[in-house]
């Protein structure tokens, strides 16, 4: 049987079964794990090899034809600008990505702090970061990005957007890693790490670090769809970079150009489908692993 320090279980190799054989034999038992990494992979992907097949240079206005239909030529068509949209596409959906995975990225390096500082080390520390926590959960979300992406409108990018959308993709991960290590620190083989004369951060790092580490990446699954989430709504308010082709600008730019009443559905239809597409997959693969991090969801082999 192959554990982690402690009692977290993260591949049960039974006898006769090599890792490998283990593996599979979870991959069969949760089908939804592997088509949740299916359809994010292949969305990768898109951004890889899409460029290859695709001139990602027509996702600039006035590339082809405006408000063309999908033809062999434009399997997508064009918008109002004369963008190709399946350009836009293979352009944006990276660009996605990369603000969901830097702002989760973030946001739960920060709580993975502060959760182990607090809920490990306990006393005054503990209490104002639960405090601090606890209080700016209060205050609607949305409304502070808003007023932040607002307030740098004409200068925000990729990057910035996502340090916008991780300024508060911290605090959730923050309370629910902190209520989980206050749980293990009174594990028995915590108590035995302490007695063998390891200080907090040795427990911290050998001990309770690797048993949630199925916990922290159910976390990292949720950061980052949170912030896509996030992202994707700022952009269709057009609070996002007005020159990138991200899914949720391009939303924008259909909303502002009324794309829907016009019967210009080659231009909303394929974001749309690909946020579903790329949300489901998060789904899938965040309970994927949290059944992975909570052993009464294991089911039998």
């Amino acid at each position: 049987m192959a554990v982690l320090s402690g009692t977290a279980t993260l591949v049960t190799t039974r006898p006769g079964r090599t890792t490998a054989q283990s593996i599979g034999a979870y991959c069969r038992r949760n089908p939804g794990l592997v088509v949740g990494l299916v359809l994010l992979v292949a969305l990768i992907l898109i951004g890889v090899i899409g460029p290859r097949f695709v001139d990602v240079t027509n996702a600039v206005p006035a590339a082809t034809i405006p408000d063309q239909p999908p033809s062999s030529d434009l399997p997508l068509g064009s918008d109002d600008q004369g963008r190709d949209m399946l350009a836009v596409l293979v352009a944006g959906v990276p660009l996605t990505l990369r603000v969901g995975f830097i702002a989760g990225t973030v946001g739960l390096l920060i709580g993975i702090v502060l959760g182990f500082l607090s809920g490990y080390l306990g006393g005054a520390l503990d209490t104002v970061i639960r405090m601090v926590v606890d209080t700016l959960l209060t205050v609607p979300g949305l409304l502070v990005l808003i007023i932040i992406a607002n307030s740098i409108r004409g200068v925000i990018d990729i990057n910035l957007m996502a340090l916008v959308v991780a300024s508060l993709a911290w605090m959730h991960p923050t309370r629910t890693i902190r209520s989980q290590v206050l749980s293990f620190r009174e594990r028995a083989y915590v108590q035995m790490a302490k007695l063998s004369g390891m200080n907090g951060l040795e427990i911290i790092v050998r001990e309770l670090v690797p048993n949630l580490l199925p916990y922290l990446a159910a976390s990292f699954v949720g950061a980052v769809a949170g912030a896509v989430l996030a992202s994707i709504g700022l952009e269709a308010l057009g609070l996002g970079p007005q020159n990138e082709p991200t899914i949720g600008m391009t939303i924008y730019w259909a909303i502002a150009f009324n794309a829907m009443l016009r019967g210009l559905w080659w231009w909303w239809v394929p974001p749309i489908v690909v946020i579903v597409v790329l949300f489901t997959g998060l789904f899938l693969v965040s309970a994927g692993l949290d059944e992975i991090a909570n052993p009464r969801r294991q089911r039998a082999a």
